[in-house]
């Protein structure tokens, strides 16, 4: 097991690379420039190439991007041209916000999806089957966004039960942070229920109809014997691969929740970005993204020797 999680922290690292290279290349084709922001649209031409010999901007692409990787190397992703403070400094503020966000959407996720569709698989072709598709077509058609404004309109608005925007820190009031955590957190789940509903009844179906699992019924097991422990541990393999997708959605589609309820995160933190040019703190957003969705992905490939015996790395 260490030998394959060391083989693919190094199989990482050039996939970290390339991300990092194919953001940089695809911010210079965007038109804008960011010293023109940062000096005023009244500036003249002088002040303004004062403020990209400051940057570095004038500088040729490649020769930025290589003394980008230079300081990478040295645990330094450079200052934010907007913010003018380090970008590993901006990222570690928001970051704590976009993970809490994601974590309590991906909590609701596992909570709502996975009892729907075992119930769904369990009640076949029932109306109870019938009501859980329903609610599992309706996440996956509303858009999020809208089901975002429906919800603060309703429990933000009109009823007054919870905030309809903002962050509180959990170390200064642990019930507000959950408060403000609930609209968003629902409304960033509510796609992947729906997704998660509709894999666990497919697959839990799937179960149920192997042999292992009609010859304990006939033994006389008990319900719980033949779903819980049998059954349901044979599903969670693919469960497992959907619940790490879907954190990576998750974390990937905060970018319109936290704009929508006003939440300081990442997500929003680099939709400022891309809109102010700022091209380290881009680049270095990107790149910590991407190294939570592989580590995301070296999880899940543990959790699956956990739960399956049979799943066996490092082994020839």
């Amino acid at each position: 097991m260490t030998e394959f999680i060391v083989r693919r922290l190094l199989v990482a690292l050039p996939v970290l690379l390339l991300v990092s290279l194919i953001s940089a290349s695809i911010m210079q084709l965007i038109p804008g420039d960011p010293a023109v922001m940062i000096a005023g649209q009244s500036a003249t031409d002088l002040e303004i190439a004062a403020v990209r010999e400051q940057l570095g901007l004038n500088q040729p692409f490649i020769e930025r991007l290589g003394h980008w990787y230079l300081d990478l190397a040295r645990g330094d992703l450079g200052d934010s041209i907007l913010l003018n403070r380090p970008v590993v400094q901006a990222i570690a503020e928001r970051a704590p916000v976009t993970l809490a966000l994601a974590g309590f959407a991906l909590l609701l996720t596992v909570a709502i999806g996975l009892p729907c569709g075992i119930i769904a698989a369990v009640r076949a072709n029932t109306w109870v089957d019938q009501a859980v598709l329903t609610f599992a077509l309706i996440g996956v058609s509303v858009p999020n966004f809208w089901f975002s404004l429906m919800l603060i309109v309703l429990f933000g608005v009109m009823l007054g039960w919870l905030p309809a925007g903002g962050y509180v820190l959990f170390a200064d009031d642990p019930v507000g942070w959950v408060r403000c955590l609930i609209l968003p957190g629902f409304s960033l789940a509510l796609l992947q229920v729906g997704l998660l509903t509709r894999i666990t009844r497919a697959t839990m179906l799937e179960v149920l109809q192997q042999d292992y699992v009609r010859t304990a019924r006939a033994k006389g097991m008990s319900v719980w014997s033949v779903y819980g422990k049998h059954a349901l541990k044979n599903v969670m393999v693919p469960v497992i691969t959907v619940i790490g997708i879907s954190f990576g959605l998750l974390l990937s589609g905060s970018v319109v929740i936290e704009t929508v309820y006003s939440l300081p995160g990442m997500g929003r933190l680099l939709a400022n970005a891309v809109f102010g040019r700022d091209y380290p703190l881009i680049q270095g957003g990107l790149l910590v993204t991407a190294a939570m969705l592989v580590l995301l992905n070296l999880v899940v490939d543990v959790l699956y020797a956990v739960i399956d015996p049979r799943v066996k790395y490092g082994q020839r």
